[in-house]
């Protein structure tokens, strides 16, 4: 299977991976039955592999120009994915239950990073996404892409819509989308800014990895030239 056929069944099934396990009940229902651990392990790596599939399959299928790849335009990705890649690591486990990612409770007394995102995850793969779009202008990949950027913002809102029938206002009073407001609060930083320098330091050494794994793994060089 090639071309198209291979790329719709591939972001297809990436899709019915992330939807169909909510309906009728069916994730609380594999979760009882081999516990969270395992569930969201094996999910995790399904999930995983259907995104490298996915992209594999985006780059195998017919090339439809929409807009040329011009130099500049791989500068995108390389200026934002230190920092999608830092928001991920800090905000992995936020103390926000209404969130990928997100703990299980809320204390409105130390929000942690979820002062300065309650959404993390989120942003980190809308600007993923959104920063590709620049030098992948194929018609293939601004489907990827624009899916991925689209699926994150739908997912924001969905969560948040779900924090308000839940009543939580709370919630909304100390936490932002995106704000860098926060960290010039000293209460906030003498609980937190060890703990986000840290994980950042860690994001931006994954961040290293990748962009020089980036031509093995992908298949194009993401410097410019």
């Amino acid at each position: 299977m090639t071309g198209w056929a291979e790329y719709t069944l591939a972001l297809a099934l990436f899709a019915a991976s992330h939807f169909v396990p909510r309906l009728g009940g069916l994730r609380e229902r594999l979760i009882g039955a081999v516990g969270r651990r395992v569930y969201f392990a094996a999910y995790g790596v399904i999930s995983l592999a259907l995104l490298v599939w996915v992209i594999a399959a985006a780059g195998r299928a017919p090339y439809v120009e929409l807009w040329p790849q011009l130099p500049w335009t791989r500068w995108v990705p390389n200026l934002a994915m230190p920092v999608a890649l830092v928001v991920v690591a800090c905000g992995i486990g936020a103390a926000q239950p209404f969130t990928l990612g997100g703990g299980k409770t809320f204390d409105p007394a130390q929000p942690g990073f979820a002062a300065v995102s309650r959404h993390p995850l989120f942003l980190a793969l809308a600007l993923w996404a959104g920063a590709h779009l620049f030098p992948n202008g194929d018609l293939a990949h601004v489907i990827l892409f624009g899916s991925f950027a689209a699926m994150a913002l739908a997912a924001i809102l969905a969560f948040d819509a779900k924090a308000r029938r839940a009543a939580r206002a709370d919630i909304f009073a100390h936490t932002a989308l995106l704000s860098l407001k926060p960290m010039t609060c000293s209460a906030w930083r003498r609980a937190n800014l060890r703990r986000v320098l840290i994980r950042s330091a860690m994001g931006l050494l994954v961040w290293v990895a990748l962009l020089h794994l980036h031509g093995l793994v992908i298949g194009v060089s993401p410097f410019p030239v």
